[in-house]
């Protein structure tokens, strides 16, 4: 039925008749979504410098592994560049000591695991898991 198209009789006052024909989202509503649309904002600038971090890292390992000796390297060699490339591009939650370089059949693998802890609010926390290899 809509209130459009009924006439106000004479019991119904306008106001009445205002407020049931008036929809949409109440003013604690609107609140809740800001809050919800802000606090999702907020964890999306604390995580992604993390991602950011792991991105020039993972691009680190990579740039390892397409060196012309990369295969003969030792791993003062491989922690060497890899420090090198830190420097670059200025991160430091993983240094050349952190590597983990396994020789096989095919070469030298290197790989690096790391976890990052953000703080959210009071004491709560994000921990985020990344892992970097020159394995295919």
């Amino acid at each position: 039925m809509r209130l459009k198209n009924k006439p106000i009789s004479n019991n119904q006052s306008i106001n009445t008749y205002a407020l049931k024909k008036q929809q949409g989202m109440t003013f604690i509503g609107a609140i809740f979504v800001i809050a919800a649309i802000v606090f999702f904002a907020m964890l999306g600038l604390k995580l992604v410098p993390a991602y950011l971090e792991f991105m020039n890292i993972k691009n680190a390992v990579k740039k390892l592994s397409n060196e012309a000796s990369f295969n003969s390297m030792s791993k003062k060699e491989l922690s060497d560049a890899f420090n090198r490339s830190a420097q670059i591009d200025d991160f430091t939650s993983v240094t050349g000591a952190d590597l983990q370089v396994a020789k096989t059949d095919g070469g030298n693998v290197v790989s690096v695991q790391y976890q990052k802890m953000i703080p959210v609010f009071a004491n709560a926390s994000v921990l985020l898991d990344f892992n970097a290899t020159t394995a295919k």
